[in-house]
C-alpha cells in the first residue's frame, strides 16, 4: 500500500512539473513583414498586436530570418548614429540590428539603418511582453522585401490627388478630391494585399 502510495505521489508531482513548465514556457512570435510594413506579434498562436513599422532602407536593409533576442535595454542610445534614441531596444542579433521606439514618422518604408523601428508606445507594450515571457521564449521572424513597400508607397504618392481612393498603411481607404479635400473611410485592409492602389 505505501509503495502505491509512492507511486501516484510521484505521478502527480510529475503531472504538476509538465503543467507548471508548459504555463511559463508560452511561445511569443514576432514577425515583421517588410513588404507591407507591418509587425505582428502573438502568444502561442494567440494574436495580441499588430503594428505598423519602418524596416532599412536599400544598403541597410533589415537581416531577414528566425532570431532570438540576445538583448534588451529600455533607454539605448546608438552608439554608430549620433546617439539618436533607440527606447525600448530589443537587439536580436549579433550585428546590432534591433526593434525599437521611434520619433521619426512610423510605416514609411526604406527609412532606418536596418532596425525595425516601432512607435514608442508600442516599443514599450512589446518590450514589456517579452521582459514578461523572456527572451529565450520569444521569437523574431522577418521576411519580405521592403523594396515591394517602397514601390506601393511611391505609387500611392503619385495616385494623392488623382480622386482615385488609395489604400494607405494604416488601413484605412482615403478618398482624395481633384480640389484637394479628403475623406477618409475605416476599412481593415486584406491581410492578403499589400497597401497601395487596390
Amino acid at each position: 500500500m505505501r509503495h502505491v502510495r509512492k507511486s501516484v505521489f510521484i505521478v502527480a508531482a510529475m503531472v504538476a512539473f509538465t503543467l507548471s513548465a508548459g504555463a511559463a514556457r508560452a511561445e511569443l512570435l514576432i514577425r515583421v513583414d517588410q513588404s507591407t510594413q507591418r509587425m505582428v506579434v502573438a502568444v502561442d498562436g494567440a494574436l495580441l498586436h499588430e503594428w505598423p513599422v519602418s524596416t532599412g532602407r536599400p544598403g541597410f536593409e533589415t537581416p531577414t530570418g528566425a532570431f532570438r533576442p540576445n538583448r534588451m535595454d529600455a533607454d539605448h542610445y546608438s552608439q554608430e548614429y549620433d546617439q539618436a534614441p533607440m527606447p525600448y531596444a530589443v537587439f536580436f542579433d549579433l550585428k546590432g540590428h534591433a526593434i525599437h521606439g521611434s520619433f521619426e514618422p512610423i510605416g514609411r518604408p526604406a527609412a532606418s539603418h536596418g532596425c525595425v523601428r516601432l512607435e514608442p508606445a508600442n516599443a514599450a507594450k512589446l518590450f514589456a511582453l517579452i521582459a514578461q515571457q523572456k527572451m529565450a521564449n520569444t521569437r523574431v521572424e522577418i521576411s519580405g522585401d521592403v523594396k515591394v513597400a517602397l514601390q506601393n508607397f511611391k505609387a500611392t504618392v503619385s495616385a494623392r490627388g488623382s480622386g482615385k481612393p488609395v489604400r494607405v498603411p494604416n488601413g484605412e481607404v482615403q478618398v482624395l478630391g481633384p480640389d484637394g479635400s479628403q475623406l477618409t473611410l475605416s476599412a481593415r485592409a486584406s491581410r492578403n494585399l499589400l497597401y497601395g492602389l487596390y
